[in-house]
């Protein structure tokens, strides 16, 4: 495995500021799939929030590989992507859910908020940690 890399200061604020990041992820057909994700940063490792039942936690529990791609919605020049390794954990799944829910909604919650309380009985909710394998910055803010 490629060592970790730091997450430079400069860019960090993309990664906690409430803005959708697109993640990408590998297909069983070896196709790349691009998602539209919330994310946070814990001064390490990228954190999404998702299920194993969904296409992206499906893709990342097979190949633990991801990209998270963020551009600066007040500087479109101004962008990070990070390249890592994937670890998915239940642990800590909906509170991080319920905390991307509060910071990009208006909502407190997730389940019964964003979707239906009882939806959260059918879904196995993961955090998937992506662990900096690669950082990419623009050239302008470096």
């Amino acid at each position: 495995m490629s060592p970790t890399v730091n997450v430079p200061e400069s860019h960090r604020d993309l990664l906690v500021r409430p803005i959708h990041a697109i993640l990408a992820t590998m297909l069983p057909s070896g196709f790349p799939q691009a998602h539209v994700v919330w994310c946070d940063f814990d001064g390490t490792d990228v954190l999404i929030s998702t299920t194993l039942e969904r296409t992206k936690g499906r893709n990342m529990a097979t190949r633990p590989k991801a990209t998270i791609l963020v551009v600066d919605p007040d500087d479109t020049d101004r962008w990070i992507e990070v390249r890592g390794a994937v670890e998915l954990t239940e642990e800590g799944a909906l509170e991080l859910a319920d905390k991307l829910t509060v910071l990009y909604t208006r909502h407190d919650h997730y389940y019964g908020g964003v979707f239906p309380a009882e939806q959260q009985e059918r879904e196995t909710r993961v955090v998937c940690r992506i662990r900096p394998t690669r950082v990419n910055l623009d050239a302008i803010h470096r």
